[in-house]
């Protein structure tokens, strides 16, 4: 008997998707309740879809440049997703701000990472900003899509600590080995059906509660 369908994830890219291996790497598990269908780059030349086609995955380009407008631009991206019957979007380095249309098209279905312990340090050089701050403790987040810029309900966070002598790059890379653990852990939670939102809020259910706990803590 084959067991409950699982979620068809969509991860937008559009570098290296150095996310998007460790969420396809994840998803190989028998037991991971999301399935990788489609990677979608906004740019043809972009490294990740290389590598995810060698992963056996269906890959798409839809190129920006193409379109005069952002409108147009998403109305293509939408038109790709619901082709492929795509149930969840993982945006994993993908530099597009969307319209507030598609986001609202997809709400409470598109997932993104942020290389910073949100909500400090919203945008980009998160890094070097968080230097700059002083903090003592750094990070990423796992956060539901919004129309507003790295401003939607959290789903998970790992801190890494900030050192002496760290420079941007250094502390980018302790951040990164956080990223690729927390992100198909968070993707787990929601497409196996134990977080929910409920407005602008995240909903645990028990068993997810503790996974948060040591998400928190990785």
């Amino acid at each position: 008997m084959s067991g409950p369908a699982k979620t068809r994830v969509a991860i937008l890219i559009s570098g290296r998707g150095s996310n998007m291996v460790s969420l396809i790497e994840a998803a190989r598990a028998p037991d991971f309740p999301a399935e990788i269908v489609l990677v979608l780059s906004n740019r043809p030349e972009a490294a990740g879809l290389a590598r995810a086609a060698e992963a056996g995955i269906a890959t798409q380009a839809i190129d920006h440049r193409a379109y005069p407008d952002r409108d147009g631009f998403d109305a293509a991206l939408d038109a790709e997703l619901r082709a492929a019957k795509v149930d969840l979007v993982c945006l994993a380095g993908f530099m597009r701000i969307f319209t507030p249309g598609f986001v609202e098209g997809w709400a409470g279905r598109m997932l993104n990472i942020h290389p910073s312990l949100l909500p400090l340090f919203k945008g980009t050089h998160t890094h070097a900003r968080a230097l700059e701050a002083g903090v003592r403790l750094h990070g990423c987040t796992v956060h539901y899509v919004v129309p507003e810029l790295d401003a939607g309900p959290i789903v998970a966070q790992a801190a890494v600590p900030v050192r002496a002598g760290d420079d941007p790059d250094s502390l980018a890379d302790r951040v990164i080995v956080q990223e690729h653990r927390l992100y198909p852990a968070a993707l787990a939670l929601v497409a196996g059906g134990k977080v929910r939102l409920e407005g602008d809020r995240v909903i645990f259910d028990a068993e997810a509660a503790q996974a948060d706990g040591a998400l928190l803590s990785l």
